[in-house]
């Protein structure tokens, strides 16, 4: 049985949201998931410049798992736009799993 995923922890709460080419129903596009680790790993480290190390301490996991979070989301992104698909950002399946237990 695989270790349970450590929770990730981000700023704020973006669930919902979905970035789409304009002019083309959101219903007629191909949906691809971009989970809210994935976007806070592009936030620190794409858009604020942090290194892996800073954003993995920011976000209480390794580097390494920001390296593989990272790697995923960009793809995500690139797939996105060459595609033109769209981006809907989601819960992350570790903090879906904490927030179903039972308290």
């Amino acid at each position: 049985m695989p270790r349970p995923k450590k929770i990730r922890h981000c700023e704020g709460r973006r669930c919902g949201k979905a970035f789409k080419p304009a002019r083309i129903p959101l219903a007629e596009l191909k949906h691809i998931p971009l989970f809210q680790d994935e976007l806070e790993a592009l936030r620190l480290c794409d858009l604020q410049g942090l290194t892996q190390e800073q954003a993995g301490r920011s976000m209480e996991i390794s580097r390494g798992t920001v390296q593989r979070i990272l790697t995923a989301a960009r793809r995500k992104v690139a797939q996105a736009l060459v595609e033109g698909a769209a981006l809907i950002i989601e819960d992350s399946p570790a903090l879906r799993e904490e927030c179903a237990r039972p308290q």
